[in-house]
C-alpha cells in the first residue's frame, strides 16, 4: 500500500444522524442549524483521527434509481425529509464547498453506489478508503484496504465501530459479501426491501453460516433446519429473496466522472468559511479554525480598565454611583466549579471607563456584598446588566434583595429575535454593535466546568470583565431604539422586564415536596415495575432483557410469533408506535406498555424529584426561563415541573407529592379556559367563534354541531371529542393527515372535517391565508402585543419547509399572544399581592395556569385579585375566563 488514504463521507446518512441526536438548533434568522452542526463535528473529529490526503463527500438525488425500476414499492413507505432538517442540507452543501471538499451525486444512482465505486478505484489505485457512515449497509465493502467507520451512540455518549473485512467475520460470523445475501432475507423496512417474511436478522445469519448464501440456502432447501412457518416461507418467497438481495447490493462500478486529484485535502476558504459560520452562528467553529484572523473585526479596544482590590477603593465607587443613580455592572461567580461564591463584580463608570472587583487577600466575597447592598437594593438606582433573574437569585443567598431593574440586554435581544439558540453576551455584542469582545469560551478555555475567572491571571480578568461590561451601556441604547422601532415598549417594560422580578422571586421561593411520600411512591412504582417484570417473563417463557429493543424484538417476533409491524436497519423495531399496533393481539403488549410508562415515571420524576429537592427548604425550587422559546412561553427547567405527566391516572399522582408549607396554607390554582381558542376568536374576529364565547357555550360541542350540521343537544361525546380535536388542531395548523392519525380516521373523512370547520368559521381560513401571506411580505408575524417571530421558512424552496413555515405562520400570533396574556397576568397579580402586603405567594405558572400558595385568612382576597387580574389582563372581543380551584397539594386542586 502506498499510504495514500482517501475518506469518504456518506452525506445523507450522516446529516440523518447528526439531525436526529441533537435537540434543534437555530440562528438569529431561524434556520435551523442543528444537523450542520452536528455533520461538521463528526467530520471534524475523523479528518484529526484520520488525517486523510483525499477527502469527498456523497449525496443521494431525489430522482428515481435503477432499483425502483427493479422493484416499484423500493423505499415507498420512506417518509420524506423533515422540513427542519432538508433546509439545512442546501447550506451544509455551502459549507462543503467553502472547506473545498469534493461532492458527488449522480442521478440514477443512490449515495451508496458512489460510495462502493469510490472505494473500488481506491482499492486498484492501492489507497485506503475509510467510509464514514451510519449506514451498516456499507459493511458490504469492507475489504483488508476499506474500512467503514460508524458512529454508534451508547448511554449518551457517541463513539466509533471500525470495520474491516476481519472484524465483521468477528462480529456477524459472516464475510462483508456474504452480507449481502443477509439482507436478501431479512429485508430492510426502511428501504421496503421486503425480504423473506418471517426471517430476522437472528435467523438469516445463521442460514447464511451455515450455507454460505442464498443459492446455497435453495440447494438444500430440503435440508434447512428452521421453524416449519420460516421454511414454509423460504419456499414461497424464493424470487424475492433474490430480488431483495439484488437491491441490496452496492454498485461497485458506477459511470462517475472521478479524479483523486480533485479530492484532495486543501486549506479551507476562510473568508466564505467566517461568512457561513457567522450566519450559522458558530462561534466555537469560527475559534476552532481561527477564522476572525483572516478579517478586520471591530476590536473594543483599550479603555480605562480598573482593578480595585481594596474595600476603600471600592467604597469610593459606590458614591460615585449613588451620585449617577444608575449602575451598569455583571456578577461573576463559581457556579461552574459546583458552588456560589462570588469571585468579582464588573461595573461600567464611564463611556470607556470600568472597574473590576475580585475576591483577593484583601476583599472577601462578603465583602465585595456588603459594600454594594445598599446599590443593589435602591429602587432609585437603574440596574442595567444581563440576565438578571440569575443576579437576583444569586444575590438572595447574601441577603440581599435586588430592586430597580432598569434593563436586561439579555431579554431585549430576545424579543428582538426569540429563534436564537443562544443570548451570551459577546454574540449579542457582535451582531447589535459589531463589537468583538472576549467569549467566556475563548478567555476561560473549553473546559468551563473545571475553569472560572479566578483561574486566569489578573491581569486577563480585569481585561474580559471590563469590556463584556462596558457592552452593556452601549447596548442598551442600540436595543431600547430597536425596541421603540419595533413598537415592543409595552411588551418590554410592561411585561418582560417586570416579569424577571417575579420569576426571580418563583424560583425562590420554590415549591414544598412531601419527600417521604415521594419515596414511598418510588418504592410502590419499583414494587409494581418487579411484579410487570414477572408476568412479563411468565407470558415470554424465559427471563430476558426488557429493555433490550434487540432482545423484546426476538421475543414478540420469532417466539410469539406476533406480526411484524416495523424494522429498522438493527433489526425489529419495539417501539411506541408498534406496541399500540399490536394492542390487543397478545396480553404481554398491554404488560409491556404498562411497563415502560411505571419505568419512566419512576427514573424521571419519582427519583428524578427527590434528587433536586433542596435539603435546607425541602423544596424543588425549578428556574423558570424567559429567553428559550420561540412563542414567548415561559419554560421550566431543572426539573421541568411544566412536563409531569397529566394523562395518566399513576402520572397524575405525582402532583400529590406537591404539596403546602405547612397547615395555615392552602393551594389555589388558577386557569386559563380555552385561551388560545379564545385568542383565535379575537384575531379571527369571526362571528361564530365570538358568539359562542360570548353567550359561555361549550365552544367544542357548537363545534361538532356546526361540522356534524345536529342540533347542540344531538351531539354525542364521539362528535365532541373529534370537534375538539379540530379546534385545537386548526390553531397549530393541523393538516388532514395529522387529525386523521389523531382520530384514528381516514385521511378523507379528515378532510372532510377540516373543511367543513373552514366552511362555518369562514374568518378563521381568512385569518390563516392572511397571516400567511403577510409573513412572506415582512419576514415575520407579531403577537397582541407586538411580539415578533421571524419565518425564513416561507422563502425555502423546499416545499416541506414552506409548509413548516405556514404552520408557524398561523400559530405563532395565537400561542404567542397567549403567552402573552399569562405573562401580563403574572406581573399584575405579583404586583398586588406584594403591595397588599400579603402572606399569600405566587410560586409557580405551568402553560395556561398560576399556581398561588394561599394564606388561609386570605382565600377570599386572593380569589377577587386572581379573578380581577386575570381576566382582564387584555381587552378582547371576547371574554377571557378562569377556573379556579383549591386544595392542599396540586394534585388536589385539579
Amino acid at each position: 500500500m502506498n499510504n495514500k488514504k482517501l475518506m469518504i463521507v456518506d452525506g445523507n446518512s450522516i446529516i440523518n444522524r447528526a439531525f436526529y441526536g441533537i435537540h434543534l438548533l437555530s440562528n438569529s434568522e431561524g434556520l435551523y442549524t442543528n444537523a450542520i452542526y452536528g455533520f461538521l463535528n463528526i467530520i471534524f473529529k475523523y479528518i484529526e483521527e484520520e488525517k486523510p490526503e483525499y477527502i469527498c463527500v456523497a449525496f443521494d438525488m431525489k430522482a428515481p434509481t435503477f432499483r425502483h425500476k427493479e422493484f416499484e414499492q423500493y423505499k415507498a413507505h420512506r417518509k420524506g425529509m423533515p422540513d427542519e432538517l432538508a433546509v439545512q442540507l442546501p447550506v451544509l452543501k455551502q459549507v462543503l464547498e467553502a472547506m473545498n471538499i469534493e461532492m458527488f451525486q449522480k442521478e440514477g444512482y443512490e449515495a451508496d453506489d458512489i460510495i462502493g465505486t469510490i472505494s473500488n478505484l481506491c482499492e486498484h489505485n492501492d489507497i485506503e478508503c475509510v467510509i464514514v457512515t451510519g449506514d451498516k449497509d456499507s459493511l458490504q465493502l469492507a475489504t483488508d484496504k476499506t474500512r467503514i467507520k460508524l458512529p454508534v451512540t451508547r448511554k449518551g455518549v457517541t463513539e466509533t465501530e471500525d470495520y474491516d473485512a476481519d472484524k465483521v467475520i468477528e462480529k456477524y460470523g459472516v464475510t462483508p459479501h456474504q452480507f449481502i445475501d443477509v439482507k436478501g432475507l431479512m429485508g430492510d423496512p426502511s428501504d421496503n426491501i421486503p425480504g423473506v417474511a418471517g426471517v430476522g436478522e437472528k435467523t438469516a445469519l445463521s442460514l447464511i453460516r451455515t450455507y454460505k448464501s442464498v443459492d446455497g440456502i435453495y440447494e438444500h432447501i430440503d435440508d434447512v433446519k428452521v421453524r416449519k412457518n420460516v421454511k414454509e416461507s423460504l419456499v414461497d418467497n424464493k424470487e424475492m429473496a433474490y430480488l431483495s438481495k439484488k437491491l441490496a447490493t452496492i454498485d461497485r462500478n458506477i459511470p462517475i466522472d472521478f479524479d483523486f486529484s480533485n479530492c484532495t485535502v486543501e486549506a479551507y476558504d476562510k473568508g466564505k468559511l467566517l461568512e457561513l459560520f457567522r450566519r450559522l452562528e458558530f462561534k466555537s467553529f469560527i475559534q476552532k479554525f481561527e477564522l476572525e484572523a483572516s478579517e478586520d473585526v471591530v476590536s473594543s479596544g483599550q479603555g480605562d480598565y480598573r482593578h480595585v482590590t481594596h474595600i476603600d477603593e471600592l467604597k469610593e465607587i459606590v458614591n460615585e454611583v449613588l451620585k449617577k443613580q444608575e449602575l451598569s455592572y455583571l456578577l461573576y461567580s463559581n457556579v461552574a466549579k459546583g458552588n456560589d461564591e462570588v469571585l468579582g463584580v464588573a461595573i461600567a463608570l464611564q463611556q470607556d471607563t470600568a472597574i473590576y472587583i475580585d475576591v483577593n487577600e484583601n476583599l472577601t466575597g462578603q465583602d465585595i456584598i456588603a459594600v454594594l447592598k445598599p446599590v443593589f437594593e435602591d429602587d432609585d438606582i437603574k440596574k442595567s446588566s444581563h440576565n438578571i433573574k440569575e443576579d437576583i437569585v444569586w444575590l438572595h443567598q447574601y441577603g440581599v434583595d435586588v430592586k430597580g431593574i432598569g434593563f436586561d440586554t439579555m431579554i431585549a435581544a430576545y424579543i428582538m429575535n426569540p429563534s436564537r439558540s443562544s443570548y451570551q453576551i459577546d454574540e449579542i455584542a457582535q451582531e447589535f454593535l459589531g463589537l468583538h469582545i472576549p467569549s467566556e469560551e475563548t478567555v476561560l478555555g473549553k473546559g468551563k466546568s473545571k475553569v472560572s475567572i479566578s483561574d486566569i491571571d489578573s491581569e486577563t480578568a480585569v481585561s474580559y470583565a471590563c469590556q463584556q461590561v462596558l457592552a452593556i451601556p452601549q447596548l442598551m441604547e442600540v436595543l431600547n431604539d430597536r425596541i421603540k422601532e419595533y413598537n415592543q415598549i409595552e411588551l418590554y417594560y410592561d411585561v418582560e422586564l417586570p416579569l424577571v422580578e417575579v420569576l426571580a422571586f418563583m424560583q425562590i421561593e420554590g415549591f414544598k415536596v412531601d419527600k417521604e411520600k415521594l419515596i414511598q411512591f418510588s418504592a410502590m412504582l419499583d414494587e409494581k415495575i418487579t411484579q410487570l417484570t414477572q408476568e412479563i417473563y411468565q407470558l415470554a417463557g424465559e427471563e430476558f432483557n426488557i429493555n433490550s429493543t434487540k432482545q423484546l424484538g426476538v421475543i414478540l417476533f420469532e417466539k410469539l410469533d406476533l406480526p411484524v409491524v416495523k424494522k429498522t436497519k438493527t433489526g425489529y423495531s419495539t417501539d411506541v408506535e408498534v406496541l399500540e399496533k399490536l394492542a390487543g393481539k397478545h396480553r404481554i403488549i398491554d404488560l409491556l406498555s404498562e411497563y415502560r410508562q411505571l419505568v419512566k415515571l419512576k427514573s424521571t420524576y419519582a427519583d428524578g424529584l427527590l434528587n433536586v429537592i433542596n435539603e435546607k427548604t425541602g423544596k424543588i425550587h425549578s428556574s423558570l426561563n424567559q429567553t428559550v422559546t420561540a412563542t414567548g412561553r415561559i419554560s421550566s427547567t431543572e426539573p421541568n415541573l411544566q412536563n409531569i405527566p397529566i394523562r395518566l391516572e399513576q402520572g397524575r399522582e405525582v402532583r400529590k407529592m406537591f404539596v403546602v408549607s405547612n397547615d395555615e396554607y392552602v393551594l389555589m390554582d388558577a386557569d386559563y379556559s380555552q385561551i388560545e381558542l379564545r385568542v383565535l376568536a379575537h384575531i379571527s374576529e369571526d362571528p361564530n367563534m365570538i358568539d359562542a364565547f360570548r353567550n359561555n357555550e361549550d365552544i367544542h360541542r357548537r363545534t361538532a354541531s356546526q361540522v356534524f350540521g345536529v342540533p347542540m343537544e344531538e351531539v354525542t361525546s364521539v362528535m365532541r371529542s373529534r370537534a375538539k380535536a379540530v379546534n385545537f388542531g386548526i390553531v397549530y395548523g393541523i393538516g388532514d393527515f395529522s387529525l386523521s392519525q389523531d382520530l384514528r380516521i381516514t385521511r378523507k373523512e379528515a378532510k372532510k372535517y377540516i373543511d367543513s370547520y373552514l366552511e362555518k368559521y369562514g374568518m378563521v381560513k381568512k385569518y390563516m391565508t392572511d397571516t400567511v401571506e403577510l409573513a412572506k411580505n415582512q419576514g415575520y408575524v407579531t403577537t397582541m402585543l407586538n411580539r415578533r417571530r421571524y419565518v425564513p421558512e416561507l422563502q425555502a424552496k423546499n416545499f416541506n419547509m414552506r409548509s413548516f413555515g405556514e404552520r408557524v405562520a398561523m400559530n405563532t400570533p395565537i400561542q404567542g399572544s397567549a403567552a402573552d396574556i399569562i405573562k401580563i397576568a403574572m406581573v399584575n397579580v405579583y404586583k398586588e399581592l406584594m403591595e397588599r402586603k400579603l402572606k399569600s405567594k405566587l410560586i409557580l405558572q405551568v402553560h395556561d395556569e398560576l399556581i398561588i400558595e394561599t394564606h388561609k385568612d386570605e382565600i377570599q382576597e386572593v380569589t377577587e385579585i386572581l379573578k380581577t387580574k386575570m381576566e382582564n389582563a387584555v381587552e378582547m372581543k371576547v371574554p377571557l375566563v378562569v377556573d379556579l380551584n383549591i386544595g392542599t397539594s396540586w394534585f388536589d386542586t385539579k
